[in-house]
């Protein structure tokens, strides 16, 4: 990383609680690598807070590879934000982001790069197929797709991850956006320029278990939904105005049968009227909430991400 020479490719990799992965991920990545551009190559292990043993495997790996740099963040600041944190220290003419739960092969760099060396700017993977996934995920994954792909303002490509190459133009713009509730592959797609997908089949976790919990793939999915429509907001609009016009309709039809002498008592309509307005106005208001919540949180400017060390083979000779 001292080394202001510029490599040909960087690599981004995220890593939270990997220890029984990332050895065959550090072997099979870097063997890609050597395979596709010699010794050319910079390998950037972001480890996200891990609790397990991913840190010190990862200072090993630095020690013994001058290539490889561990970035080790203050505390779990989330996939996107790990990613972040790596891409704003990448120095490659090209930039791969790819998990380190093995995934998404590694070996798929060379025909990346092959595609980006016929002109492209952006070369993302493209699931075909997914082992040893739910059918509760990939129907979940599928709505979620269909769903982003109506209401988005851009064209954001169905059945991909972050799993993607980028030329240095597209990551420094990339980089200069200074949104904190990141939907990187949306990012990448509003980017525009040129940009197409290599299909593979995914493979089946190495080892452990995902860390993308059920949980957190609805705030993920929360973020690409809020990060690129206003559709949600329109919606809440159109209720609104909805209510309002239910409510004039209530208001005439009370005036009539009151001049009308045939009020009718009881409370099945108040109830009925009641529970409308309430359910609409706190739809609307949850709806509002989500996009000033986010607003608050990007206005008080805190950094993205904090980096507590970041290590090399010579920073770790330096130590000695």
């Amino acid at each position: 990383m001292s080394d202001l020479s510029r490599p040909a490719l960087s690599v981004v990799a995220p890593c939270y609680n990997e220890e029984g992965s990332l050895p065959a991920f550090i072997s099979r990545m870097a063997g890609a690598c050597r395979a596709a551009l010699g010794e050319d190559y910079e390998l950037i292990l972001v480890n996200d807070g891990s609790r397990d043993k991913t840190w010190s495997i990862i200072e090993a790996a630095a020690a013994h590879n001058p290539r490889i740099a561990g970035v080790n963040l203050a505390r779990n600041h989330g996939h996107q934000l790990a990613v972040t944190a790596g891409l704003s220290l990448t120095r490659g003419e090209r930039v791969m982001i790819i998990d380190a739960d093995l995934q998404d092969p590694p070996e798929l760099l060379s025909d990346m790069m092959a595609r980006m060396d016929e002109g492209f700017d952006v070369v993302y993977g493209r699931r075909r197929s997914r082992a040893d996934e739910s059918p509760f995920k990939l129907h979940t994954a599928s709505l979620f797709y269909k769903l982003l792909g109506k209401v988005a303002e851009i064209d954001i490509p169905r059945d991909t991850g972050d799993f993607r190459l980028m030329n240095r133009r597209t990551v420094e713009r990339l980089n200069a956006m200074p949104e904190r509730d990141r939907f990187i592959r949306g990012m990448v797609a509003w980017l525009g320029g040129k940009q197409t997908e290599l299909l593979y089949d995914r493979d089946a976790r190495f080892a452990g278990e995902t860390a993308y919990t059920l949980g957190k793939m609805v705030r993920l999915a929360v973020d690409g939904v809020t990060s690129f429509s206003t559709l949600p907001l329109r919606l809440a609009s159109l209720m609104a105005g909805v209510g309002v016009l239910v409510a004039i309709g209530i208001v005439l039809y009370a005036l009539y049968s009151f001049f009308a002498g045939d009020v009718t008592e009881g409370w099945t309509s108040m109830a009925l009227i009641t529970v409308f307005f309430a359910t609409a106005q706190l739809a609307c208001l949850g709806v509002v909430g989500a996009y000033l919540g986010r607003t608050y949180m990007q206005v008080k400017g805190r950094p993205l991400f904090l980096i507590d060390e970041i290590v090399t083979a010579e920073t770790l000779k330096e130590r000695r």
